[in-house]
């Protein structure tokens, strides 16, 4: 229960295996990987490798999953960035900052009450809208150079830390994959995020120009 909970940055916690729920709770800074163990035999994205709630809270840091979450994946996330290969119900639930990948499928009510962060969603059945839950976030196409850049670099690390099969084969077949993903943006931040550009345009530092976006 709660394996990795508030890691601080400089931290890297590494588990061969599965973990239960609210692994990486409060994660601050730190760096969590999980993947099976090299000799399993079963199908790694297509098994629970962690449980419920996971990074629930987490303020900073990366972590990468290699096989499926459970319910509430990133419930109240505010700024962690996180690879997994599918999610069960309420994925993102709350979440507030961050940058979520998911090479995989996602449960019922993704993205209620989320409010900033970003996530980026391999649909590949064409079905995700239909398990998203839209009243505080626009589903768009991944086309800026930024977004790609970020996607392709969390899912090379993905390779890295956990030889994922799934996440090498998307970035082998980047062209053929990128139309495939859905970005889930909120509302508000979106306008927030360009608020804070137009600022920046105008010679603002970040700081005036997150205090011009706020003041409107």
């Amino acid at each position: 229960m709660s394996f990795g909970a508030f890691v601080p940055k400089g931290v890297t916690m590494t588990l061969e295996g599965d973990s239960n729920d609210y692994i990486g709770k409060g994660l601050s800074g730190g760096k969590i990987i999980v993947y099976p163990p090299r000799k399993s035999s079963f199908v790694a994205e297509e098994n629970t490798l962690v449980g419920n709630v996971v990074l629930y809270g987490a303020t900073q840091g990366e972590a990468y999953f290699r096989g499926l979450a459970g319910e509430r994946f990133c419930v109240r996330n505010s700024g962690v960035n996180t690879v997994v290969e599918g999610v069960g119900d309420h994925g993102c639930e709350y979440m507030t900052g961050g940058r979520v990948v998911i090479i995989g499928k996602t449960g019922r009510n993704f993205a209620a009450g989320m409010s900033g962060g970003i996530a980026y969603v391999l649909d590949e059945d064409g079905d995700f809208e239909i398990h998203c839950n839209k009243g505080m976030v626009n589903l768009e196409a991944i086309e800026s150079a930024e977004d790609v850049q970020l996607v392709k670099g969390l899912l090379t690390k993905h390779v890295q830390y956990t030889q994922s099969t799934v996440a090498e084969k998307i970035l082998d077949n980047w062209n053929e994959y990128q139309t495939k993903f859905v970005k889930v943006m909120p509302k508000q931040y979106k306008r927030v995020l360009e608020a804070i550009k137009r600022g920046k345009e105008k010679g603002l530092s970040e700081e005036e120009a997150i205090m011009e976006a706020a003041n409107g």
